[in-house]
Protein backbone atom coordinates (compact mmCIF):
# COMPACT_ATOMS: atom_id res chain seq x y z
CA UNK A 1 0.00 0.00 0.00
CA UNK A 2 1.40 3.42 -0.64
CA UNK A 3 0.02 6.33 1.44
CA UNK A 4 -0.11 10.11 0.07
CA UNK A 5 3.10 10.66 2.44
CA UNK A 6 4.83 8.49 -0.01
CA UNK A 7 4.42 10.20 -2.81
CA UNK A 8 6.87 11.13 -5.38
CA UNK A 9 6.74 11.85 -8.73
CA UNK A 10 6.76 8.61 -11.24
CA UNK A 11 4.78 6.62 -8.99
CA UNK A 12 2.31 4.36 -10.35
CA UNK A 13 -1.13 4.08 -8.06
CA UNK A 14 -4.34 2.15 -8.45
CA UNK A 15 -7.12 4.16 -8.05
CA UNK A 16 -10.58 3.75 -9.22
CA UNK A 17 -9.85 0.33 -10.65
CA UNK A 18 -7.32 2.22 -13.15
CA UNK A 19 -3.38 2.65 -12.72
CA UNK A 20 -2.71 6.47 -12.70
CA UNK A 21 0.84 7.87 -12.91
CA UNK A 22 2.07 10.59 -10.22
CA UNK A 23 2.69 13.53 -12.21
CA UNK A 24 3.00 16.15 -9.43
CA UNK A 25 1.74 16.49 -6.20
CA UNK A 26 1.96 18.89 -3.08
CA UNK A 27 1.10 18.70 0.76
CA UNK A 28 -0.95 21.70 1.63
CA UNK A 29 -1.18 22.18 5.66
CA UNK A 30 -3.98 24.82 6.13
CA UNK A 31 -4.17 26.98 9.04
CA UNK A 32 -7.43 25.21 10.22
CA UNK A 33 -8.26 22.17 9.24
CA UNK A 34 -6.91 18.47 8.26
CA UNK A 35 -3.54 18.53 5.74
CA UNK A 36 -4.35 17.28 2.00
CA UNK A 37 -2.85 16.53 -0.63
CA UNK A 38 -3.47 18.14 -4.36
CA UNK A 39 -2.32 15.89 -7.48
CA UNK A 40 -2.59 15.62 -10.85
CA UNK A 41 -2.14 12.62 -12.34
CA UNK A 42 -2.11 11.05 -15.70
CA UNK A 43 -4.72 7.45 -16.64
CA UNK A 44 -1.83 5.32 -18.21
CA UNK A 45 -4.83 3.55 -20.61
CA UNK A 46 -6.46 6.71 -21.54
CA UNK A 47 -3.53 9.45 -21.48
CA UNK A 48 -6.45 11.59 -19.47
CA UNK A 49 -4.65 14.15 -16.97
CA UNK A 50 -7.14 14.81 -13.77
CA UNK A 51 -6.91 16.74 -10.30
CA UNK A 52 -7.47 15.24 -7.78
CA UNK A 53 -7.02 16.06 -3.93
CA UNK A 54 -6.38 13.23 -1.52
CA UNK A 55 -6.56 13.21 2.45
CA UNK A 56 -3.37 13.05 4.25
CA UNK A 57 -2.29 9.36 5.28
CA UNK A 58 -4.91 7.56 2.79
CA UNK A 59 -3.85 4.92 1.08
CA UNK A 60 -3.43 3.19 -2.07
CA UNK A 61 -2.70 -0.20 -4.13
CA UNK A 62 0.75 0.18 -5.87
CA UNK A 63 0.39 -0.96 -9.57
CA UNK A 64 2.45 -4.18 -10.72
CA UNK A 65 5.55 -2.09 -12.98
CA UNK A 66 8.72 -3.10 -13.78
CA UNK A 67 11.41 -0.69 -15.16
CA UNK A 68 13.91 -1.78 -17.76
CA UNK A 69 16.92 0.50 -18.81
CA UNK A 70 16.64 1.67 -22.45
CA UNK A 71 19.09 3.25 -25.15
CA UNK A 72 17.07 6.00 -27.35
CA UNK A 73 17.36 4.92 -31.14
CA UNK A 74 15.71 7.72 -33.15
CA UNK A 75 12.41 9.66 -34.02
CA UNK A 76 9.88 9.83 -36.77
CA UNK A 77 7.05 11.44 -37.04
CA UNK A 78 6.52 12.11 -33.25
CA UNK A 79 7.10 8.64 -32.31
CA UNK A 80 10.13 7.61 -30.75
CA UNK A 81 12.07 4.11 -30.86
CA UNK A 82 14.11 2.46 -28.23
CA UNK A 83 15.89 -0.80 -27.89
CA UNK A 84 16.34 -2.62 -24.44
CA UNK A 85 19.72 -1.45 -22.89
CA UNK A 86 21.87 -4.87 -23.63
CA UNK A 87 19.32 -6.79 -26.13
CA UNK A 88 19.02 -4.38 -29.40
CA UNK A 89 16.77 -6.89 -30.64
CA UNK A 90 13.97 -6.02 -28.17
CA UNK A 91 12.40 -3.08 -29.72
CA UNK A 92 9.47 -0.30 -29.10
CA UNK A 93 8.52 2.86 -29.53
CA UNK A 94 5.90 5.33 -27.59
CA UNK A 95 4.14 7.93 -28.84
CA UNK A 96 5.34 11.81 -27.98
CA UNK A 97 3.10 12.00 -25.53
CA UNK A 98 4.33 9.19 -23.32
CA UNK A 99 7.83 11.39 -23.22
CA UNK A 100 5.72 14.92 -22.21
CA UNK A 101 8.12 17.80 -22.39
CA UNK A 102 11.39 15.60 -21.53
CA UNK A 103 11.71 14.76 -25.36
CA UNK A 104 13.75 17.79 -26.35
CA UNK A 105 16.78 16.85 -24.16
CA UNK A 106 16.99 13.06 -25.50
CA UNK A 107 19.67 12.67 -28.02
CA UNK A 108 20.85 9.22 -29.87
CA UNK A 109 21.62 6.21 -27.60
CA UNK A 110 21.21 7.66 -24.16
CA UNK A 111 20.06 5.29 -21.75
CA UNK A 112 16.32 5.74 -20.00
CA UNK A 113 14.04 4.55 -17.62
CA UNK A 114 11.09 2.42 -19.71
CA UNK A 115 8.23 1.05 -16.98
CA UNK A 116 6.29 -1.66 -18.18
CA UNK A 117 3.00 -1.78 -16.46
CA UNK A 118 1.16 -5.50 -18.20
CA UNK A 119 4.02 -5.82 -21.17
CA UNK A 120 2.98 -2.53 -22.29
CA UNK A 121 5.49 0.54 -22.20
CA UNK A 122 3.86 2.77 -19.86
CA UNK A 123 6.40 5.95 -19.08
CA UNK A 124 9.96 6.58 -20.28
CA UNK A 125 11.74 8.64 -17.65
CA UNK A 126 15.14 10.61 -18.09
CA UNK A 127 18.33 11.08 -16.29
CA UNK A 128 17.04 14.60 -13.94
CA UNK A 129 20.40 15.91 -15.11
CA UNK A 130 22.05 15.33 -18.63
CA UNK A 131 24.77 16.38 -20.50
CA UNK A 132 24.36 18.27 -23.98
CA UNK A 133 26.74 20.40 -25.97
CA UNK A 134 25.66 23.69 -27.35
CA UNK A 135 25.83 24.16 -31.02
CA UNK A 136 24.76 28.02 -30.95
CA UNK A 137 24.76 30.76 -28.89
CA UNK A 138 24.80 34.42 -29.76
CA UNK A 139 27.72 36.09 -29.05
CA UNK A 140 28.43 37.76 -25.45
CA UNK A 141 29.01 41.11 -25.18
CA UNK A 142 30.72 43.00 -22.23
CA UNK A 143 28.97 45.55 -19.98
CA UNK A 144 26.63 45.01 -17.04
CA UNK A 145 26.22 41.83 -16.08
CA UNK A 146 25.75 42.22 -12.37
CA UNK A 147 22.31 41.26 -12.44
CA UNK A 148 23.28 38.06 -13.97
CA UNK A 149 21.91 38.20 -17.61
CA UNK A 150 20.80 35.81 -19.84
CA UNK A 151 20.38 34.48 -23.37
CA UNK A 152 18.95 31.60 -25.53
CA UNK A 153 21.00 28.75 -26.55
CA UNK A 154 20.66 25.76 -29.00
CA UNK A 155 21.25 22.54 -28.25
CA UNK A 156 22.40 19.60 -29.86
CA UNK A 157 19.03 18.02 -29.57
CA UNK A 158 17.03 21.14 -30.87
CA UNK A 159 16.35 22.34 -27.35
CA UNK A 160 16.59 25.97 -26.67
CA UNK A 161 17.12 27.32 -22.90
CA UNK A 162 18.38 30.11 -21.48
CA UNK A 163 21.74 30.21 -20.43
CA UNK A 164 24.55 32.71 -18.80
CA UNK A 165 26.10 34.87 -21.08
CA UNK A 166 29.49 33.28 -20.81
CA UNK A 167 28.22 30.10 -22.29
CA UNK A 168 29.66 30.07 -25.87
CA UNK A 169 29.06 27.81 -29.23
CA UNK A 170 30.72 24.30 -28.53
CA UNK A 171 30.40 24.46 -24.82
CA UNK A 172 29.09 21.53 -22.81
CA UNK A 173 26.18 22.42 -20.33
CA UNK A 174 24.61 20.05 -17.59
CA UNK A 175 20.44 20.56 -17.81
CA UNK A 176 17.99 19.21 -15.72
CA UNK A 177 15.57 17.51 -17.86
CA UNK A 178 12.59 18.06 -15.35
CA UNK A 179 12.54 21.95 -15.26
CA UNK A 180 14.21 22.44 -19.02
CA UNK A 181 16.36 24.74 -17.09
CA UNK A 182 20.57 25.41 -17.64
CA UNK A 183 22.28 23.78 -13.94
CA UNK A 184 26.30 24.50 -15.06
CA UNK A 185 28.50 24.25 -17.47
CA UNK A 186 30.90 21.22 -17.60
CA UNK A 187 34.57 21.70 -17.84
Amino acid sequence: MISTSDFQKGIIINFESQSWLIVDFQFVHPGKGAAFVKTKLKNLITGNMVEKTFKSGEEFGEAKTEIIKAKFLYSHRNRFFFCKEKESSFRFDVPKETIGSAFSFLKVNQIVDATLLDEKIINISLPIKVFLKVIEAPPSFKGNTAQGGTKTATLETGAQINVPLFVETGDVIEVNTEKGEYVRRVE
